[in-house]
């Protein structure tokens, strides 16, 4: 797996180490991953950014034992690496006191404090770290165009751009850009939807016609290989319909691919999309300018679109086409390359969209149905009627304060109508709570279930899920706080779809700040819950922390899942993960068994995390190390590619920023 193999400097260790490299654009690529070895059986791996413009850089500690330095890359990127450099602690430290001041004084603190590690952490975390507000200062060092010769040998893409008259000096731009396309051929349609008159342009590959009250990309163009539409005033990179192209003759046979952009400005805004995501494709439309090909084309050919007397907005056109493509494609047909080829202008159609998103939903037959909050529009997917047996599991060890406020908010502060609660108690020693379990169980809802062995997580909850007789179990901590009496209605409703797996919460700490908000896998290395200690409303980079999406992971704090579904894949491996990791496993798991994992932030849960066992130091430590290793070594290829994480956001900090 570790292709290559970089010399290690003469002269003294303990430096900072800046890798620069570009690779191609590829869908679903893999990070490249660095392995510091560190003397026998000793190796630290870290993975390293993707090239969201054609190239990244890496900046990280070579320890001072440090004797080999290895890199895995991914065979289809052409890796290149364009630089290697050494920096020295003190340069490193003065790049922090001009970025990050703040952090420049708590990484001095900790060096007087001996806490070398913490140190280097804080340093690295300021200085190879950058905001998404200062993107434009990012993106200038790592843009490249990719090479392409000749006009290409495959079938000409035709674009469609439906406009306005008050559009023409959009519409110009977006021509200009068409007209620097490189390495691929191409024609243009800009279709009317006012009655503007034909105007013939310079270029023969760009015709104009009269669009009104025509109704399906058929009548506009009986036939094409491959079709996009454009908004007037986007503006394609050099090499965006040659990458684009290429990746729909790419393995899978995909039959549409999109991209990433930026919005244009004075500071320009990035949107890193994930990879496809149906439920935030529905939601949110975030997938903009793509090319489809293929039976989806053929079917969005016919695809009425806009307005049943005629189009009013060019975006409509895009709007009914994505939302049309999103409820028909399969997901292994779709393709996503994390490379940003195109330029937007900033717009707000949230109006419109929750409007024209109802009215698909109901013409293809689709279950769900918008909801509308505070402005936001999501989906709200349907209840089952009778509304399923629900069994909660909570393990749980003395600490009479956390499982009587568990309890109660599960029992009576839930309106949910079916519940069942089965405690897995770990060797209780305390009277009072075997006294609260006494009046417990005089509710014939509720279970106490003796598990009097070491700790281990995974087991315990096996076992409350082996009592659990409802169709729904949901994995509970009992250091939670029931807020809102919907909480279980709102993950109910995802955990029953057919082609849903696990479903998480959005979970606060004590002060109200934002503790979970799904699990980015990769993240520190590893996992990592997004945007830990933000504030509760934080919006999430696209929006996408207020509607529900999915998401690799969630965390079995707060977790619903079917109960066939749970057995179908074993459970939680109480083998490899008594303790941690265990709820990303099963979400990795159930992934593959072709269930998806969803994180919505309509239900809402306090979390007191890890109040009830505390930290892990000493023996839990290592504990802890030793499954983290076995993580790694189940899901490497996850760790280096989430699909619900961009590759240029950093796995390095917790919130959504640039490496």
């Amino acid at each position: 797996m570790f292709s290559w193999r970089l010399r290690l400097p003469a002269g003294p260790r303990g430096c900072w180490i800046v890798l620069t490299y570009r690779e191609h654009a590829v869908a679903r690529p893999l990070r490249p991953l660095i392995r510091l070895v560190r003397g026998p059986r000793r190796h630290a791996e870290v993975p390293l950014p993707g090239a969201a413009l054609g190239a990244a850089t890496w900046f990280g500690y070579l320890p001072p034992d440090g004797t080999d330095i290895l890199l895995a890359i991914d065979p289809r990127s052409g890796f290149v690496l364009e630089r290697v450099g050494l920096r020295t602690h003190g340069s490193v430290l003065a790049e922090c006191l001009v970025k990050r001041p703040l952090r420049a004084v708590a990484a001095l603190y900790n060096a007087a404090r001996r806490d070398e590690r913490r140190f280097r952490d804080i340093l690295r975390g300021a200085c190879a770290v950058t905001p998404r507000g200062r993107y434009r200062a990012w993106a200038s060092s790592r843009r490249r165009i990719e090479a392409t010769s000749g006009p290409g040998t495959g079938p000409p893409i035709h674009l469609v751009l439906p406009a306005r008259r008050a559009d023409g000096a959009r519409v110009a731009e977006t021509l200009h850009s068409l007209a620097a396309q490189i390495g691929t051929g191409w024609t243009a349609t800009v279709a009317w939807l006012d009655g503007h008159e034909a105007v013939p342009g310079v270029d023969p590959r760009v015709t104009h016609t009269d669009w009104r009250g025509r109704g399906t990309l058929r009548d506009l163009i009986p036939d094409a290989a491959i079709l996009g539409v454009l908004v007037p005033g986007e503006c394609l990179r050099a090499d965006a319909l040659a990458l684009l192209a290429g990746a729909l003759a790419g393995p899978g046979a995909p039959h549409m691919v999109y991209a990433d952009e930026e919005i244009a400005g004075v500071h320009p805004v990035p949107r890193l999309k994930p990879d496809w995501s149906p439920d935030l494709a529905l939601a949110q439309g975030y997938p903009g300018f793509t090319l489809y090909t293929g039976a989806l084309l053929a079917r969005l050919l016919d695809v009425p679109l806009g307005d049943s007397e005629a189009l009013v907005d060019p975006v409509d056109c895009r709007i009914d086409l994505g939302l049309s493509a999103a409820a028909a494609v399969e997901a292994r047909r779709v393709a996503h390359l994390p490379r940003v080829l195109l330029r937007v202008p900033e717009a707000d159609h949230t109006g419109r969209y929750a409007e024209r998103l109802e009215r698909h939903l109901r013409a293809f037959g689709s279950p769900a149905r918008t909801r509308i909050e505070s402005g936001l529009t999501d989906l709200l997917w349907p209840l089952p009627e009778p509304a399923p047996l629900v069994t909660v599991v909570i393990p749980s060890r003395d600490r009479l304060d956390l499982i009587r406020s568990a309890a109660d908010g599960v029992l009576n502060g839930t309106a949910y109508p079916a519940i069942e609660l089965v405690i897995v108690d770990n060797g209780s020693i305390d009277p009072a709570v075997h006294a609260h379990y006494a009046q417990l169980r005089r509710d014939p809802r509720v279970t106490i279930l003796d598990w009097p062995a070491p700790f281990d997580f995974s087991a315990m909850t096996n076992a409350g899920v082996a009592r659990a007789r409802g169709r729904v179990v949901v994995l509970l901590n009992n250091d939670v706080a029931i807020l809102r009496e919907d909480w279980l209605d709102v993950m109910v409703r995802q955990a029953c779809r057919p082609e849903v797996g696990a479903v998480g919460a959005k979970l606060l700490y004590g002060d109200g700040t934002l503790q979970h908000a799904g699990v980015v896998v990769g993240l520190g290395g590893r996992a990592g819950h997004i945007l830990r200690r933000r504030p509760a409303d934080s919006p999430g980079h696209l929006g996408q922390m207020r509607v529900a999406h999915e998401v690799s992971a969630v965390t079995a704090a707060c977790l619903a899942v079917e109960k066939r579904k749970f057995d179908a894949v074993g459970g939680l491996d109480a083998d490899a993960f008594p303790i941690d990791f265990n709820d990303v496993d099963l979400c990795l798991r159930l992934d593959a068994a072709g269930y998806r994992t969803v994180w919505t932030p309509h239900a809402v849960v306090a979390h007191l995390e890890s109040t009830s066992r505390g930290p892990s130091v000493g023996p839990a430590r290592a504990r802890f190390e030793a499954e983290a290793d076995r993580f790694v070594a189940r899901w490497r290829d996850t760790i280096r590619h989430d699909p619900y994480y961009h590759p240029a956001l950093s796995l390095t900090t917790f919130g959504e920023d640039l490496e």
